[in-house]
């Protein structure tokens, strides 16, 4: 186990009903006037926003509400509202939706604290990010793990280049969560299975490593894998299974919040892999795909690519998680990248490219995503198998 230091400030405020404590929350802040980030009409439909806003003005905090979040977020959306906090005077930024909202809303808090700087300059990382407003959340989709993760995610729409790209830095970390699980009643199954497989992605690309021997850390990731497995299907199926969501939304922090990578990051800046996100970030950003979504449709590709770099990882991963009892690693592997498949599978998402985006996918199309991954045959990624455009390409290949 490599030297770690966690540090998850977050505090976890879980349960129905839970939004109505807002503002008894942003009080403790000592603030008069808060920028809350959305997304679409469904905040405003369900009524999640009036309530919001009036638990807010009943401590005396002013609002100022900035919608239009997208999936996949945009800087220049992050751009827009920016200037309309600023404008406005924000002392604090609250997130009301998921992982784009969220993020958006770290760049906002990012750059109403430095309004002399466009937040161009931390999107590109030109310039480190040395302050920001306090942010808190209340979470309607349980996936991206944003609220409880120091990373903050947007496709640039501004220079052209349409990359999909983050920054990560403590100053990303929400002071507070509401997770309620009744807010996700409503959602649509296609958004919870793809949620889903975002959780269970944001624990594999910690688990793969190239760095070993972290045995507690691997009991909670392989824990992890089950539950989400488990219940994943479930709240696919029954929305309203409070049982189901609740486990699926606590997944969905857990996930993301550092606890199953301890111990594989020593001095590298990752602590895991991440080859596949960066993979599915590029789909996302020239196809406009849902995220978790590029993930499902990416990952057996990528994990027969891989696997011969350790065998014996994805045996274990196997037994571990699903109990798979082939006494041969390499048939062990197999069974084990089958299961997953299959559960992918059954929260109705794309296990190819082909499924991904309903078309047949060319030559040309893996091409052009592996130059968006590459950042133009700039770098490579992953670290359980370092990946090369070359790499890249055959990956898409595989997953057509």
């Amino acid at each position: 186990m490599l030297k770690f230091n966690y540090y998850s400030p977050t505090r976890i405020v879980f349960g129905a009903g839970t939004v109505n404590e807002i503002g008894t929350l942003i009080r403790e802040f000592k603030v008069k006037k808060v920028a809350v980030v959305f997304g679409g009409n469904s905040a405003k439909k369900s009524g999640l926003l009036d309530i919001v806003e009036d638990r807010l003005k009943s401590e005396g905090i002013d609002v100022i509400l900035l919608g239009g979040v997208v999936p996949n977020p945009l800087l220049s959306k992050a751009k827009e509202m920016t200037k309309e906090a600023v404008k406005f005077g924000a002392e604090f930024v609250l997130a009301v939706g998921g992982g784009s909202v969220i993020d958006t809303a770290k760049f906002v808090a990012i750059g109403v604290a430095s309004p002399d700087t466009d937040i161009e300059e931390f999107f590109f990382q030109r310039k480190k990010v040395e302050k920001s407003l306090p942010i808190g959340t209340v979470l309607t989709i349980a996936a991206a793990g944003s609220e409880t993760s120091d990373s903050a995610v947007l496709t640039d729409d501004v220079t052209g280049t349409h990359i999909k790209k983050g920054i990560t830095t403590d100053y990303n970390r929400c002071k507070f969560a509401i997770m309620d699980p009744e807010l996700t009643y409503t959602l649509p199954k296609y958004q919870i299975g793809a949620g889903v497989a975002d959780i269970f992605m944001h624990t594999s690309e910690r688990y793969f490593t190239d760095i070993l021997g972290n045995h507690l850390t691997d009991e909670m990731a392989e824990g992890l894998f089950r539950d989400i497995i488990k219940f994943g299907p479930i709240g696919v199926k029954s929305p309203t299974d409070y049982e189901a969501m609740s486990e699926i939304m606590w997944c969905g922090s857990v996930s993301h919040i550092g606890l199953t990578g301890l111990g594989a990051k020593g001095d590298t800046p990752r602590d895991g892999d991440w080859s596949c996100h960066q993979l599915g970030m590029a789909i996302s950003a020239l196809f406009d795909s849902t995220h978790g979504a590029t993930l499902s449709a990416i990952w057996a590709s990528w994990a027969n690519y891989v696997k011969d770099a350790n065998i014996q990882r994805f045996a274990e991963f196997a037994r571990k998680v699903y109990g798979t009892d082939e006494a041969d690693d390499e048939k062990c592997a197999n069974k084990g990248i089958e299961k997953t498949v299959e559960f992918f599978e059954s929260v109705g998402m794309p296990v190819n490219l082909h499924d991904l985006l309903n078309r047949d996918v060319s030559e040309k199309d893996c091409e052009e995503l592996a130059i968006n991954c590459s950042y133009k045959k700039s770098r490579s990624i992953g670290s359980f198998k370092s990946l090369s455009y070359d790499d890249m390409y055959n990956i898409y290949m595989a997953a057509r």
